[in-house]
C-alpha cells in the first residue's frame, strides 16, 4: 500500500514506519521534521494547515515516481499518529488546539480526496484515569473499548474529540476509519533503561494500567488495520498481552484496585487493558514481552 504517515518522526513513529517498510509498504513521513532512515520519504509540513494536508496528500513520494509519466499516484491509507503527544509540553489549550484541527484536517482531507482507509492514534488517557489529579480507580476491569469516557486533561479530551470526529466523517462517507487507544508505547532500548526500575516499583505504573504496547507490536496493529477493510468505525485499544510488572494480576487487584468491580475472569498475567477486540477482529497477537526481553 501507498502510505501517508504523519507523525513519523515521533517515538511511535520513527519504529512503526520502518515496520510498515518491511511489509512491503511505501511510506510517505508528513511531519515537522523529517525521519532520517533509509528508504523513507519525508514531506514537511504542519497537520493543522488544511493546505498542506491537501497538498501532501496530491504529492509524489520521491523523484522515481515522475518517471511513469502519469501523475502522481493515489494514496491508498492514511495513518494519523502526528499530535502534541501529552499534557504539560505546551499550554492546555495548544494541545487541544493543534491536536483537534489537526485530526479534522487529515481525517477531512482523506475523506474528500477519496482515499478509503484512515487508522488513528487515540489514547489510553481518554479513560481518565493516566492524567488525573490525584489518583482516580478505574469504573470496573479490564478496561475494554466500551468503557464510559470521561477524559480529565486536555490531551485526553482532544483524543475524545478526535474519536467523534472520526466516527462522523466515516457515517458521511463510509469508508473504513479505525482508531487505536494506545497504552504507553515502549522502543526497544526502554527495556535496557526503564523496565528494571518499573518491575522493582510497580506502584509506578499505576497511571498506565500496568500495561503496555512495544513499537513494534504497535506496528503490527497498523499493518493488520491497513489489511483488514470492511469495519466501519471501530476503536480498539493496544496494549501487549501482559503487565509492565513483575505481579500477578490478583496481585496488582489486591495492592491497587481494592474495591473495583471485575468484569470477568482473568489471566494472573493478563493485560487490565483489555485486548480482546483487536485480537478477536484484527488476530492482533503481540510478539515482544518484557520477559523475554530483558537478558
Amino acid at each position: 500500500m501507498r502510505i501517508l504517515f504523519t507523525g513519523g518522526s515521533g517515538k511511535a513513529g520513527r519504529v512503526v514506519v520502518p515496520w510498515l517498510q518491511a511489509q512491503g509498504h511505501r511510506v510517505v513521513n508528513f511531519d515537522l521534521k523529517p525521519l532520517d532512515l533509509p528508504g523513507v520519504d519525508n514531506l514537511i509540513g504542519d497537520i493543522t494547515d488544511s493546505g498542506h494536508v491537501f497538498n501532501a496528500l496530491t504529492s509524489y513520494a520521491n523523484f522515481d515516481e515522475l518517471e511513469p509519466g502519469t501523475g502522481v499516484p493515489k494514496f491508498d491509507a492514511v495513518v494519523h499518529f502526528a499530535a502534541i503527544p501529552r499534557i504539560l509540553i505546551t499550554t492546555d489549550d495548544e494541545c487541544f488546539r493543534v491536536n483537534t484541527m489537526g485530526t479534522y484536517r487529515v481525517i477531512e482531507a482523506a475523506v474528500k480526496l477519496g482515499i478509503r482507509k484512515v487508522v488513528f492514534a487515540s489514547s489510553e488517557t481518554t479513560y481518565g484515569v493516566c492524567f488525573a489529579d490525584g489518583e482516580r480507580k478505574p469504573d470496573y476491569l479490564p478496561v475494554d473499548e466500551e468503557y464510559d469516557v470521561v477524559p480529565h486533561d486536555s490531551y485526553a479530551m482532544s483524543k475524545v474529540c478526535n474519536e467523534a470526529t472520526a466516527r462522523s466523517f466515516q457515517a458521511r462517507s463510509g469508508i473504513d476509519i479505525y482508531g487505536l487507544r494506545i497504552n504507553n508505547v515502549i522502543a526497544p532500548e526502554q527495556y535496557r533503561d526503564d523496565f528494571p526500575y518499573w518491575l522493582d516499583h510497580p506502584e509506578v505504573r499505576r497511571r498506565n494500567f500496568f500495561a503496555y504496547i512495544d513499537a513494534r507490536d504497535l506496528g503490527q496493529m497498523v499493518d493488520l488495520c491497513l489489511k483488514t477493510d470492511g469495519l466501519g468505525y471501530q476503536i480498539f485499544n493496544v496494549a501487549n498481552e501482559d503487565h509492565s510488572v513483575r505481579l500477578k494480576t490478583s496481585e496488582i487487584v489486591a495492592q491497587f484496585y481494592q474495591g473495583v468491580p471485575m468484569k470477568r475472569e482473568m489471566g494472573e498475567d493478563e493485560t487490565l487493558f483489555s485486548i480482546s477486540k483487536a485480537k478477536t477482529l484484527l488476530g492482533f497477537k503481540p510478539k515482544h514481552s518484557w520477559r523475554t526481553e530483558i537478558k
